[in-house]
């Protein structure tokens, strides 16, 4: 592992937006060093610098912070960034010792070339983009590689098939896959051809007219029987009711004649 040297200047305390604005302006990027027993160091360096550091060094890189009094060694534990133009705006060191292990995540790089991919048409699949190990920070090293020369459609390589260097620990668990080859189906649709007429059910079938509900037995909402009727004869459509005739109920009987009156008795 690398040990790079970079200058960085002090901020007493925490800066203001203001301050952090104006330092980023400057192309300086604002940070925090902390860990160990020590209290944390606000700090300010140059952003190409740095950039240029983790391009030579590494992301896990050893970093020696001079500050012109006293040199801070440590790793970048985090950079954030911008979420609109992606440029950095704050960055995280940890505090490190030369002589104690450290946990960090190493990026996973593959090797080979699958015959899966190359003779069968499939396509690889990362499950896995980096992993956490536990070294001395010397020992970190900058990447991992996995062989997949083997890889056959349906086929994966785990964590313990990865090249792992002396003196570095694995904390993941070993079974874990890390890539695998698969292939990927296409779904053809098809399109009707012009002017066809689709199938009831199909897409784009119209939709089947509803059936007429039958009223036989059912009953107003009044509890009268609602009495099924037949269609009007041709000519008929529209054609009103009987008059006084009521929806579920006969129309009324014509009145019966009157009786013709008795004649009076002749007289004597």
């Amino acid at each position: 592992m690398q040990e790079i040297k970079l200058s960085v200047v002090v901020r007493e305390g925490k800066s203001t937006k203001k301050q952090l604005s104006a330092l980023r302006d400057e192309k300086r990027l604002p940070g925090i060093v902390y860990g160990g027993d020590k209290p944390p160091l606000h700090v300010a360096l140059s952003e190409k610098e740095l950039l240029a550091a983790r391009k030579k060094g590494g992301a896990n890189a050893i970093l020696h912070l001079e500050t012109g009094k006293a040199t801070e060694t440590v790793i970048v534990k985090e950079l954030q960034r911008h979420p609109v133009n992606d440029r950095l705006v704050h960055a995280d060191f940890q505090r490190i010792s030369m002589t104690e292990k450290i946990t960090a995540k190493v990026p996973i790089h593959v090797t080979g070339e699958a015959p899966g991919v190359k003779n069968d048409g499939g396509t690889l699949q990362y499950e896995l983009r980096e992993i956490a190990v536990r070294a001395l920070p010397k020992d970190i090293p900058q990447s991992l590689t996995v062989d997949i020369s083997k890889l056959n459609i349906g086929m994966h390589a785990e964590v313990k098939e990865l090249s792992i260097p002396a003196g570095v620990e694995l904390v993941a668990a070993p079974d874990l896959r890390v890539v695998s080859v698969t292939l990927v189906k296409e779904i053809v649709v098809e399109t009707p051809a012009e002017g066809a007429v689709p199938a009831e059910g199909e897409v784009g079938a119209a939709p089947a007219e509803p059936e007429l509900a039958s009223t036989k037995g059912k009953k107003d909402e009044e509890g009268n029987l609602i009495k099924e009727t037949a269609a009007p004869a041709a000519g008929e459509k529209g054609k009103p009711a009987a008059k006084g005739a009521e929806k579920g109920k006969a129309p009324a009987a014509a009145p019966a004649a009157a009786p013709a009156k008795a004649a009076p008795p002749a007289k004597k």
